[in-house]
């Protein structure tokens, strides 16, 4: 008799007779086997989701990557855990690519893997790169993804439109089977409620039954046929921009309410996100591709509030709630001039940058009408608005910015400064050179200055205040007086004991005048 778990083929293969039982070795071999195609049949089952990174750096490309692997849930998992492992990143040239695998909230099992692509130049040449990866079965696994940047604000809807432009000339190349799945993808997220708990969405009756809530204005004009999701890095530089730059709420309003308003029309969600701290980019990833954890139930909320910390899903905006952020605010005007400018087809044979081969059509949308046109007048790049006002300083005094020139370029002017004056200053002196004979004596001129910081010496003699300097003008005065002129005569010996004896003289006699110090005259009546 044949038992249960064996099998009649390997038992007759075995033994070559139909009534002998497999060995034990046999059955540990059928074991193995069993087990390995269980681990590849699991395998096969794990759910395959693919990003498309457009736009960036290769660091800025690294910075989301690491953002999106990291889980800041558990501050108490090692980084090795809460990032999974290291894995290479090929982003440096044309089409890169590398692989994240989503691991649930216990970090054990793997929900998704996802085939991450990234391309950071929005030229035209790299069209046929991006067309295989849309295909029926890739697409409604396949998100986009644009990066911007906070270091440059002022060229956000220049780059978005490269972008999308690009993404229209390669979506209208496909296929007409992928381009019926692109429209039943479309579909789907139209039909999507606009709260992401459906119990708190809006529009239920009270039967308990959904409401289908039409499209309002501006919703789904654009749609591109796959997801799309923003995302602004670097807010943290949101701060900088107004020290330096001196921008206001006003230009932050603008630049919300002008990126929610283009990226309505193609249902795309937008987020900031700040390098090293905590956001809901994996969050709002994860949610879009589909990958639920098992285990934690993660709930996005959207954020309008926080300048830094914005976060608005798919199917969640809407006019109304753009038009409140400020008044003023020309949304059916923008949302009309941005349908026109992705429409534009002359620029698949044009520079993207608007370089020497770009044709007269491909200008003719950078007139006042024009999206890039409207959002570059408001929000414009320091460095070029400060040169082109550079002759006018109050042309805007928010522009505090300035260019700092390299050391070694500015030592060496200074030096070639000092250079020059030093010889103008050799030939003033060359030019204002006074005779010796006529040269005042060092010593005399140095006397004079400091005699004129000192003033007069004066002391008390007897009680009578004396000024030195007064008096011994005087005592030259009456020797010339009493001397006679002699023409070139020698001073003797003779001279100058006599010249003594009358300074003698002198203080002795101001010594003896009346009201001098008792102590200085002889009494009455003493002997000499």
């Amino acid at each position: 008799m044949v038992g249960i778990g064996s099998r009649m083929s390997t038992a007759t293969q075995n033994s070559g007779g139909p009534g002998s039982r497999p060995s034990s070795k046999d059955g540990n071999k059928k074991n193995i086997w069993s087990s390995m195609l269980d681990n590849v049949a699991s395998g096969k089952r794990l759910p395959e989701k693919n990003i498309v990174i457009l736009g960036g750096t290769p660091e800025s490309q690294r910075e989301f990557l690491e953002t999106l692997s990291s889980d800041a849930s558990d501050p108490q998992l090692p980084n090795e855990r809460r990032r999974g492992k290291a894995v290479p990143i090929a982003n440096e040239f044309a089409l890169g690519y590398t692989y994240q695998d989503v691991l649930d909230a216990d970090q054990e099992d793997i929900l998704a893997r996802l085939s991450i692509y990234l391309l950071s130049d929005p030229s035209p040449t790299f069209a046929p790169l991006l067309r295989p990866l849309l295909t029926p079965q890739s697409i409604p696994e396949t998100l986009v993804v644009v990066l911007l940047d906070w270091s440059s604000p002022w060229t956000w809807v220049r780059q978005l439109r490269e972008w999308i432009r690009l993404l229209r000339s390669v979506l209208i190349t496909l296929d007409d089977e992928t381009k019926i799945v692109m429209e039943e993808i479309m579909s789907e997220w139209k039909d999507k409620k606009r709260g992401l708990d459906p119990s708190t969405a809006p529009g239920v009756t009270n039967s308990g039954g959904p409401v289908t809530i039409p499209l309002g204005p501006g919703e789904w004009d654009e749609g591109l046929g796959i997801p799309l999701c923003v995302v602004c890095q670097g807010a943290n530089k949101i701060e900088q921009l107004e020290k330096e730059n001196g921008w206001r709420e006003e230009e932050f309003d603008f630049i919300l309410q002008f990126m929610r308003t283009i990226l309505l029309k193609h249902g795309a969600s937008l987020i900031y996100t700040t390098p090293f701290l905590a956001n809901s980019l994996q969050s709002l990833i994860h949610s879009t591709l589909s990958i639920h954890s098992l285990l934690k139930r993660q709930s996005l909320k959207h954020n309008v509030i926080d300048r830094d910390k914005i976060l608005v899903p798919a199917n969640w905006d809407s006019w109304g709630k753009i038009r409140i952020i400020r008044e003023g605010f020309d949304i059916e005007g923008v949302g009309d001039a941005w349908s026109i400018e992705v429409q534009e087809s002359s620029w698949l044979g044009n520079s993207p940058a608007g370089g020497e081969g770009t044709q007269p059509s491909a200008l003719a949308a950078e007139d006042g009408t024009s999206a890039v046109v409207i959002y570059e007048q408001t929000i414009k790049d320091p460095k070029q608005h400060s040169a082109t006002s550079g002759s006018n300083p109050h042309t805007d005094r928010n522009q505090i910015e300035i260019e700092t020139q390299d050391m070694q370029s500015f030592l060496s002017q200074q030096n070639e400064v000092l250079e020059q004056l030093k010889v103008e200053d050799e030939k003033d002196r060359a030019a204002m050179k006074i005779p010796k004979q006529l040269d005042m004596s060092p010593d005399l001129e140095e006397s004079g200055r400091v005699n004129e910081h000192i003033g007069p010496v004066q002391f008390n003699m007897g009680g009578i205040q004396v000024d030195a300097d007064d008096m011994l003008r005087k005592l030259k005065e009456r020797e010339a007086n009493r001397t006679p002129k002699k023409e070139a005569a020698p001073v003797t010996a003779a001279d100058e004991k006599a010249h003594n004896q009358a300074l003698a003289n002198f203080f002795a006699g101001l010594v003896k005048k009346p009201g001098g110090s008792p102590r200085s005259s002889p009494a009455p009546g003493s002997s000499s």
